[in-house]
């Protein structure tokens, strides 16, 4: 009897531990599961959802993209707590997992394109010293109803004066201009190209600097004024809503155009304003 319980109670214990394993490995298959081809097509990648320890860490790096890329894999895009240490030591170990997945070069192109290139807010100071009053928040999908109920693809900066022509809007990016001119929804609007592939919407301004199509940017550069454009398919239509400016972030990937919530970019550089003339205030 006692050897058969022996016996019995291995292969137990054995059965126990195989089932562990098989546990730890279904979770494991799982975590990896998150980095797919069409992981940034996915909501949750789009949603950009970050903490402000994060946004803290990446506050002056080079290469904020590779990190965040990782710290949302790690986390399932912010479903679950980052159980890692907070530095950059800890990341570049997390990452050597990933970097060996089939996907991980697309998925950190993507990472990068939209957060390596960022240098300045769009919204400057006056060279007046005055930091002239501007508020956003994350509206990301938010419904909209102009030509029909739809998400909104983007963050809208709102003038602290409701005041046409009077905020400078400058480039977040260098870059190149892609598409200048006026759209139903957006107005008089700019495209820009940064060099890291992502496309930079800017949307409902005033009015241009000079620049046209295909003209190279430097970040910085002025790009025009903030409005109230756009909601019509009469160009020039103003006074639809309040002035503010729309920000738009895009990628292609496979030939598609997918939108990327601005919010959390906007947050890393609200800090990150230069001066430029204002406007007059009419």
């Amino acid at each position: 009897m006692g050897h058969r319980w022996s016996r019995l109670l291995v292969f137990l214990l054995a059965a126990v531990i195989l089932s562990a394993a098989g546990i730890g490995q279904v979770k494991e298959a799982g975590r990896f599961g998150r980095l797919q081809e069409d992981t940034v097509k996915t909501g949750a990648f789009r949603r950009q959802t970050l903490d402000d320890g994060m946004q803290d860490m990446i506050r002056d790096m080079e290469d904020p993209g590779e990190l965040l890329g990782i710290y949302w894999l790690e986390t399932g895009f912010g479903e679950q707590p980052f159980s890692g240490n907070c530095t950059e030591q800890a990341f570049e170990s997390m990452g050597r997992s990933w970097k060996r997945r089939l996907y991980w070069n697309v998925y950190a192109e993507a990472c990068r394109a939209i957060w390596d290139d960022l240098v300045y807010f769009p919204i400057p100071v006056s060279k007046d010293g005055e930091a002239e009053e501007i508020s956003f928040v994350d509206s990301w999908m938010y419904e909209r109803n102009y030509g029909g109920t739809r998400g909104h693809e983007g963050t809208d900066i709102m003038a602290g004066e409701n005041v046409r022509g009077y905020y400078p809007v400058v480039s977040m990016t260098d870059g190149y201009v892609t598409h200048k001119g006026w759209l139903e929804q957006g107005g008089y609007r700019l495209g820009i190209t940064a060099p890291g592939g992502a496309y930079f919407y800017y949307a409902h301004l005033d009015s241009y600097a000079e620049i046209e199509e295909g003209d190279p940017v430097k970040a910085g550069d002025l790009l025009g004024f903030m409005g109230d454009t756009g909601y019509s398919k009469k160009e020039g239509t103003m006074g639809m809503f309040p002035v503010h400016l729309h920000i738009g972030i895009y990628l292609i990937h496979d030939g598609e155009e997918i939108s990327v919530n601005p919010y959390q970019p906007l947050k890393y550089l609200e800090n990150r304003r230069i001066e430029c003339v204002y406007g007059r205030k009419n």
